[in-house]
């Protein structure tokens, strides 16, 4: 299975754009988004996927009423746990208590943003923050793909 992950997209509509075309191109089937979507106004792009979604509230989405009416059940409070091709994952925002999440080795799968830094751990348990779709910080708009087959995690500069 592919799952296609960002985080930190921050109202950049174009690289969201071309995030969300990449994913449907590629065939991911779903997508895991770690926060700061920002507006609700992005949910018009998020809902051209052709998967399921699966979002977590960061730090700077403030609207979050206007976010869940419009995402509906794909957004939630973090930490958000699924389960995905038997695999058992944590979704978050902020790495506060990424230490200890990693530490537990309960997940396969643990997933953060907030940093804006690409980070992947392709160890036990896999660890990834995609770095930033928005590129507002670091000037380079990523997101990545899991193989949940490979425990593989292909990063892709948007």
């Amino acid at each position: 299975m592919l799952i296609g992950i960002m985080s930190d997209s921050h109202d950049n509509l174009p690289a969201l754009s071309k995030a969300v075309t990449l994913f449907n191109e590629r065939a991911v089937e779903a997508v895991l988004h770690a926060g700061d979507l920002i507006s609700p106004f992005t949910a018009k792009i998020m809902k051209k996927l052709q998967m399921e979604m699966f979002i977590t509230f960061g730090n700077n989405d403030g609207e979050k009423l206007g976010l869940k009416a419009l995402y509906g059940d794909a957004i939630h409070r973090p930490p958000l746990e699924l389960t995905l091709d038997h695999k058992k994952i944590v979704l978050l925002h902020e790495p506060d208590s990424l230490g200890a999440i990693v530490a537990s080795k309960y997940y396969d799968l643990i997933v953060y943003g907030h940093t804006h830094e690409i980070d992947v751990r392709e160890e036990k348990p896999l660890v990834v923050n995609p770095g930033e779709c928005g590129g507002w910080v670091t000037g380079n708009s990523t997101v990545t793909i899991w193989n949940t087959s490979t425990d593989k995690v292909e990063v892709i500069e948007l």
